[in-house]
């Protein structure tokens, strides 16, 4: 399966205005580059597979 290649820029675009955020300018860059490292680090764990009889555990315990 091919990993799916998420556009940063044009995501955060779209969030902001759904979510109403006044988004500077000069902050859209530093958002964009911050929203790009969360997507590649979470996927590291979303792209991880299972075997299909695992089960989530009810309770977290450290």
């Amino acid at each position: 399966m091919m990993p799916k290649k998420l556009e940063t820029a044009t995501y955060v675009e779209a969030m902001a205005q759904l979510l109403d955020l006044d988004l500077k300018p000069q902050h859209r860059p530093g958002v964009i580059k911050n929203f790009a490292t969360i997507y590649a680090i979470a996927s590291l764990v979303t792209e991880f597979s299972l075997p299909d009889d695992i089960a989530a555990a009810p309770v977290f315990e450290p």
